[in-house]
């Protein structure tokens, strides 16, 4: 690999003519000019300057060369100035996990801000199950995970990242407004006893919450349908198939004969940011402003689970 000073020198004798004007251009001795272009042709195994008169020129393989470091030059000083700018601009791409109902509750809403206060910022996003996002996020291949965490099934958070609370909200059981506990106000899940549930895939936060809270309430969960996002659920609710434990902001939209019912025992979901630690960013740090001030302006809920 060439040394990258080496092509430096190289260029700036071919774009300011001579030895001489290339080293005042670098604000070093002539000397050292021809120091670092006798090293690159030793690098080379080519002959880059030959005699002009009372001066020098680039030979044929000179020129070539020149070309190529003008390239990495220039790219190099790209590289340098968008570093430079990342103490005081945001930029660059900032990879973005979420389970679903963050996605279309309180992203949306952060995103369009971020693209309008950042231009050279560029998210993407994925959604998912925490279980199957965060070992992405250790590998580096997420920069920034929006998780749920279930009241009685909090997620598990390795060592080493950083977490910001967002959502803190209520849980209620779906149920069909055909469901014989449809009209209460409140009902407990130990009446839920019989019905069958639908739920995320065994060890997501929402399938794991609700065995937890049926089984502690001494109900064994006939967890019949396994679907991973929360309108399908809902639709097996209106059909009168299935009830399911569903948070406030995965509740939009719903269809019609769609009941949500609140628990005697209040269940909670909290949604949080977690990011790793020593790679925070100003990318990052945008985001987590931009998803807290949606929520102190009263973003509106809905979602997908």
């Amino acid at each position: 690999m060439f040394n990258l000073e080496r092509l430096r020198v190289l260029n700036a004798v071919a774009v300011h003519g001579s030895v001489a004007q290339g080293a005042q251009a670098l604000h070093i001795t002539p000397s050292g000019v021809s120091q670092h272009l006798n090293k690159l042709e030793r690098e080379t195994g080519h002959r880059l300057l030959e005699p002009d008169g009372r001066g020098v020129r680039l030979t044929h393989a000179g020129r070539v060369l020149a070309e190529h470091a003008a390239r990495v030059v220039a790219q190099t000083g790209a590289a340098e100035n968008d570093l430079a700018d990342l103490r005081a601009e945001t930029l660059g791409p900032l990879r973005i996990g979420s389970v679903g109902s963050a996605v279309r509750t309180l992203l949306p809403r952060a995103l369009a801000e971020l693209a309008g206060a950042h231009p050279r910022l560029i998210p993407s996003v994925r959604d998912g199950e925490v279980i199957d996002m965060m070992p992405m996020l250790l590998r580096g291949e997420l920069d920034l995970l929006l998780v749920e965490s279930w009241a009685n099934r909090p997620v598990f958070l390795p060592p080493g990242l950083s977490v910001r609370p967002l959502v803190d909200e209520e849980v209620s059981a779906a149920l069909s407004d055909r469901h014989p506990l449809a009209g209460r106000e409140r009902i407990g899940l130990a009446e839920l006893e019989g019905t069958p549930f639908a739920s995320c895939s065994p060890g997501t936060e929402q399938h794991e919450a609700l065995v937890q809270a049926l089984r502690g309430r001494g109900v064994e969960p006939d967890v019949r349908y396994l679907l991973d996002e929360v309108p399908t659920q809902l639709a097996l609710v209106a059909a009168d198939l299935a009830a399911a434990l569903v948070p406030e902001m995965a509740q939009w939209p719903a269809p019609p004969g769609v009941r949500f019912v609140p628990l005697d025992s209040p269940l909670r979901r909290e949604i949080a940011a977690v990011w790793r630690a020593e790679y925070e960013s100003p990318p990052i740090r945008a985001c987590l402003a931009a998803l807290c001030r949606g929520l102190d302006d009263g973003g509106e809920h809905g979602g997908t689970g």
